[in-house]
């Protein structure tokens, strides 16, 4: 379980994150997070992680209280949320296995258990003829499956994805969200912050609409609900699956 109690997050200058966001997540949720930049959708993401403490309100994970950890034990929360990235953040001079088993290194796993787990993660994400090659020689769609093994292999309970198919164009991003569709059936919580309407809208999965800071909309079967510049853009023909 997820929640946030009167959570707020204030950035020097008291220029607003999120401002007194309440909301629960059950485990095994699959979730988007919409809004227009600058809503507040990667801080709420960064308090999750605690990258970011909240100024005000209660954010507890499971039995933690995220505003009571200590540094010493920031790590621990940290095996329980995996994070994909929308630039990958692969490691340029490492191949795909040697950057997921890493992972499984730091988490101080049996050497002789990582070729199993790294080749069971591959396997899921479609890159297991791909364990020996380099990140750069990767399409955007490989390079993002390789961050979402990455980010599973440690097994954790909850799974952030911030713009994952934002680089991708339409063919490739339904296949990523079908991957990250794929471990939320396995029983992990998946928690997606997105600006396609096209995915949003298809999927119609829990979606919470952020907008200056404040969540606005909580719908169980959610719509994209695009801005007055989005629909500007939409009409233009700028706004598309892979915006």
């Amino acid at each position: 379980m997820i929640r946030f109690t009167s959570v707020s997050k204030f950035y020097p200058g008291k220029i607003p994150g999120v401002i007194d966001i309440s909301v629960e997540i059950p485990d095994g949720e699959f979730v988007f997070l919409i809004g227009p930049s600058g809503s507040g959708k990667t801080t709420l993401l960064r308090l999750l992680t605690r990258d970011l403490i909240a100024s005000n309100g209660s954010i507890i994970v499971d039995d933690w209280d995220l505003h009571k950890l200590t540094k010493g034990t920031v790590h621990l929360l940290r095996r329980k949320v995996g994070v994909v990235f929308q630039d990958f953040k692969l490691l340029l001079d490492r191949t795909v296995y040697e950057n997921v088993a890493m992972v499984l290194e730091i988490l101080g796993k049996p050497p002789k258990s990582i070729p199993e787990g790294v080749s069971n993660v591959l396997e899921l994400v479609g890159l297991t003829d791909k364990k020996n090659v380099f990140p750069m020689q990767l399409s955007a769609g490989e390079m993002q499956r390789a961050g979402i093994a990455r980010a599973i292999v440690g097994g954790p309970k909850i799974l952030l994805a911030d713009e994952p198919t934002g680089n991708l164009d339409p063919e490739t991003a339904w296949g990523i969200i079908d991957i990250l569709e794929e471990i939320n059936k396995l029983g992990t919580t998946v928690i997606i912050a997105s600006h396609n309407a096209d995915i949003v809208n298809r999927m119609k999965k829990r979606t919470l609409t952020i907008e200056h800071g404040h969540i606005v909309r909580d719908e169980e079967k959610g719509h994209y609900h695009l801005t007055k510049h989005e629909k500007r853009d939409h009409k233009g023909g700028k706004h598309d699956a892979a915006h």
